[in-house]
């Protein structure tokens, strides 16, 4: 490495694909990916969150489940879409979770309408479609609520029943561990001003630029700028990296195969949103961390959550995830805060 900042926390990302016939062994292998990270010393495990498909659609109770079957490592969604759920619910559900962790909790979110809102909002909000808040003002309310600011003006006991004007449980540290999944400078200049932790995937919107790097560059300085804590505030990067040192030729071949099918999306901004996707990195852990070295935005993080590929087989994920820790991790100056112990 040059001077790029030295990595501290490796992440990784999974979205949690399950056959629609039988959606548990699909689970347990999510929740058998996340014990496999903490054994080879990784920092942080993230699920993806997808309504309606044959991805994970509750990665609350997911993380509930591998906070039991963990000890240390970290677990965050990236990200909770607002638009499908009620911010004190979801308040009451992520200290839940973060109280049965020991206070693990990484809790990411994002907002907008519901992907398909035409075609679900009958079933989503039958009463209230039009009166919807799908802004900002939506996460305000999740990070009040998280924070411990009062629900109500109601406490006291009622009866034998005695009621709290926050929601309960409590989890102290919560609030500084909620981040915000923003792919423009509007969402990062918001992500700061309210001081959440930022979170920058491979997809970012062209709005100055169509230098992907660039982009995420101005968008973590952005936010960084706007965060009472400047420099030293949150940000982590979730590129899709698959290290090949130990795959076999076969697995060589389909992680090019797949890297080459989806690279020309990444020439020339997608779609009236105009996203840039960011090429995935194939290769050698040496080879990705020179790629990364000379990543602009890369170059001034501290914290990754490298996303899998979707699509790919259980053992083609054991062997990318034991190469980004015993490998690609290492040569980007990262050192687990535990050795990994690769037995069960």
């Amino acid at each position: 490495m040059s001077d790029s900042r030295p990595l501290r926390k490796l992440g990784f990302l999974t979205i949690g694909l399950f056959d629609e016939d039988d959606p548990a062994r699909g689970h347990e292998s999510t929740l058998e990916m996340i014990e496999l990270g903490e054994r080879l010393g990784f920092d942080s495990a993230w699920v993806r969150h997808r309504h309606l498909q044959f991805g994970i659609s509750s990665p609350v109770a997911v993380l509930a489940a591998a906070s039991q079957r963990t000890r240390r490592i970290e677990l965050g969604t990236a990200v909770i879409p607002l638009g499908w759920e009620n911010p004190l619910r979801l308040a009451e559900d992520l200290a839940t979770v973060d109280i049965l962790s020991g206070g693990r909790l990484n809790p990411g979110v994002s907002v907008g309408p519901p992907m398909h809102y035409e075609r679900v909002r009958q079933a989503l909000y039958p009463d209230s479609g039009e009166a919807e808040d799908f802004g900002y003002g939506r996460v305000r309310r999740l990070l009040d609520l998280v924070r411990g600011r009062p629900a109500t003006e109601f406490s006291g006991t009622e009866g034998f029943e005695v009621f709290s004007d926050r929601v309960q449980p409590h989890s102290p540290g919560l609030g500084g561990r909620l981040w915000y999944g923003g792919a423009s400078l509007r969402s990062a200049r918001w992500a700061g001003e309210n001081g959440m932790n930022f979170l920058t995937s491979s997809v970012v919107k062209a709005e100055e630029s169509e230098d992907f790097a660039q982009i995420q560059l101005s968008h973590l300085r952005a936010f960084r700028d706007a965060h009472p804590d400047g420099e030293r505030a949150r940000v982590s990067q979730g590129l899709v990296v698959v290290p090949t040192d130990s795959a076999s030729p076969a697995q060589r071949a389909k992680y090019a195969d797949y890297a080459r099918e989806r690279l020309p999306r990444t020439e020339s901004p997608q779609g009236p949103a105009r996203l840039m996707f960011s090429p995935d990195l194939v290769g050698s852990s040496a080879e990705i961390a020179e790629r990364l070295d000379s990543h602009a935005a890369f170059r001034e993080v501290e914290e990754v959550a490298f996303a899998l590929p979707f699509t790919f087989d259980p053992e083609d994920y054991e062997q990318v995830l034991t190469d980004m820790a015993t490998a690609l991790g290492p040569a980007l100056g990262w050192t687990p805060s535990e050795p990994p112990t690769l037995g069960r």
